[in-house]
């Protein structure tokens, strides 16, 4: 009977441990199961992890040809900023405006042309001068007496059109010159001064873009 018990006994002891290490290993696989389930969906919901990240790879829109700020698809970029329809400054004949010398607006206080003798190209036209001493004055500082809206007429602009001017409707405030079409636009143009350079400034120079320049 002893031998029986004993046996017993151990035959259960022996059962009771495997049934435990059976059951400790459903229980750590059962862990893992769940661990990788919850690193799964981990993985799933963050949207920098695997193939899913936004930021890596042919996916990242600031790298490579993908780069909408980088080589020709930089809309900040290249000549087509700065190309407009019209000439930035009007000209007749390859040079600027219908060849008075700008300079002598400024220190005869009068219109005088320029000849081709005394020449200077500056911002893709042709300026002339009635002396050197002119030419060497513009060449120095050429944005102190260009006029302004590009010699295009001042009360056109203040319209939103893009017209030409005639050189003796000329006319200097505050230190800066401004033409018109002809002198009786430019007495329209004077009835509100300030009011019309305010207006023009704000057109210009998309008017350079203008479908047409009128004469």
């Amino acid at each position: 009977m002893k031998v029986k018990y004993i046996t017993t006994i151990a035959i259960a002891t022996i059962l009771g441990l495997v049934t435990t290490n059976v059951s400790y290993a459903n229980l750590k696989t059962s862990a893992n199961l769940n661990s990788t389930s919850i690193s799964s969906k981990i993985a799933q919901a963050n949207p920098c992890a695997g193939k899913g990240n936004p930021c890596a790879g042919k996916g990242n829109p600031c790298a490579g040809k993908g780069n909408p700020c980088a080589g020709k698809g930089n809309p900040c970029a290249g000549k087509s900023s700065t190309t407009t329809v019209h000439p930035k400054f009007y000209t007749e004949k390859g040079v600027a405006l219908d060849g008075q010398d700008v300079v002598a607006y400024f220190t005869q206080s009068k219109l005088v042309m320029g000849v081709s003798q005394f020449k200077h190209n500056w911002n893709g036209a042709t300026w002339q001068f009635a002396s050197a001493q002119n030419r060497d004055l513009f060449a120095k500082n050429p944005e102190k007496y260009a006029p302004q809206y590009g010699g295009y007429c001042a009360q056109a602009a203040s319209e939103g059109n893009l017209v030409a001017t005639q050189p003796d409707a000329w006319k200097i405030v505050d230190g800066k010159l401004y033409l018109n079409y002809d002198k009786k636009v430019q007495a329209q143009w004077m009835t509100d001064i300030p009011g019309h350079i305010a207006l023009a400034n704000k057109n210009w120079p998309t008017i350079l873009n203008n479908k047409e320049l009128f004469r």
